[in-house]
């Protein structure tokens, strides 16, 4: 069977890495602009493609900088509510059934808005959509899979004055500290703000990430918030291997538990092994890819985001997910941002096919990973009949195509 776009769109999806405030449509950044007399650059969707949302960064910095202007857009709970709504809208029409939507609550929080506030403004959204999917005839009937999601949180590996009206406070409150314990201490306050809402609200928060400039923030400075998520039984997941060598990967592992690595580009990069103490930097590489297999820790894959922030990926090709595959990682493939990077699931996967030869039955394996590997929001029995559903309608679409 040939592996084309049409079926891509077809097949049931996951997107376990997805960030709410990169995923927000360009029509809508500029209404909510105008509503809340945010300034941008441009006010247009051209304009602000060629401006701010382009093909290529020449870093992850420039990357990043985009979310300067999503993010003060998004400090209401009618356009968070809204945002959230329209980007399960937007999977739902590509066949992505399962999402787990990340963002970092704290951007958002201010004298005006909890953390409470504002994951039941997101909750809200993606409930209304998941509702009206699931209540067609196709989902009631057994025809088509219902529609999912979880809720990740990130905390930040850093921040500084401007990052959001939280931050500045909690800054001023602690200016004698240490920086990283302060860092430290918002993640700890950000666990257990979003267990309270997990628990005494019913809001599906599935996980903890922590997000941010990797390079001279260490994730183990976060040790303490990963170790309250695990005793409160929050699964984990941290951006890692990024922009930062293999250590970064071994450390969110160990230190914080991870159940899960968000990019992990750089997991075979021996070169970038900074630890005098490694003598033998491949050896080192061949042990962590070993014990991320065997542990079954799912590496959560972004293609296009890396083409465009990481300059030395010259061609698709020369993608870690080569590595990733000839090992036999665990790998789900996620859009990051989906307008950051002008990006859907489908595409992701049609561009692994093309690049890396992927057979129909890798295929099928790469797309059970994601839901396999998700935080589903339900028991564990119900993720399995979940999933169960999900593989049948896959194979019964392959038949369609075959």
């Amino acid at each position: 069977m040939k592996i084309t776009k049409e079926f891509l769109r077809k097949i049931p999806k996951t997107d376990l890495h997805l960030h709410l405030d990169g995923s927000i449509r360009l029509s809508t950044l500029i209404a909510l602009a105008k509503e809340n007399d945010v300034e941008l650059p441009a006010y247009t969707e051209k304009e602000l493609k060629e401006q701010v949302f382009k093909e290529k960064y020449n870093n992850l910095g420039e990357y990043l900088q985009c979310f300067a202007y999503t993010g003060k857009v998004l400090q209401t709970e009618s356009a968070l509510e809204r945002v959230a709504y329209e980007l399960a809208v937007d999977n739902l029409e590509e066949g992505v059934r399962y999402i787990e939507v990340r963002f970092a609550p704290q951007l958002h929080q201010h004298k005006h808005m909890a953390i409470s506030s504002v994951l039941k403004a997101v909750n809200r959204g993606l409930e209304e959509a998941g509702n009206e999917f699931n209540a067609s005839k196709k989902v009631q009937s057994g025809k088509e899979i219902p529609f999912a999601y979880g809720i990740i949180v990130c905390a930040m590996r850093m921040f500084d004055y401007g990052f959001s009206e939280f931050f500045d406070a909690l800054l001023d409150v602690h200016k004698h500290s240490e920086r990283k314990w302060i860092f430290s201490l918002a993640s700890q306050e950000l666990v257990k703000a979003s267990v309270e809402a997990r628990d005494r609200f019913g809001i599906p928060v599935v996980g903890f990430d922590l997000a941010g400039q990797e390079r001279g923030f260490p994730a183990e400075d976060h040790r303490f918030a990963y170790h309250l998520a695990h005793k409160n039984f929050l699964k984990k997941t941290v951006h890692a291997g990024e922009s930062f060598g293999p250590e970064s990967i071994f450390q969110a592992i160990t230190e914080l538990h991870a159940d899960r690595i968000g990019h992990a580009v750089h997991l075979f990069s021996a070169d970038m092994i900074l630890d005098r103490d490694i003598t033998d930097k491949q050896a080192y590489v061949n042990n962590l890819s070993q014990y991320i297999g065997d542990r079954r820790i799912t590496l959560e894959v972004c293609l296009t985001s890396n083409m465009q922030t990481i300059p030395d990926i010259k061609n698709l090709k020369d993608h870690s997910f080569g590595k990733m595959k000839k090992a036999g990682l665990s790998v789900t493939f996620c859009t990051d941002n989906r307008t950051v990077s002008s990006t859907t699931v489908t595409n992701e996967i049609m561009k692994a096919v093309e690049a890396f030869d992927i057979t129909p039955k890798e295929l099928r394996n790469f797309v059970a990973y994601g839901f396999k590997r998700s935080f589903y929001p339900g028991t564990y029995l119900e993720k399995r009949a979940y999933v169960r559903r999900v593989l049948d309608c896959y194979e019964a679409t392959e038949k369609k195509f075959s």
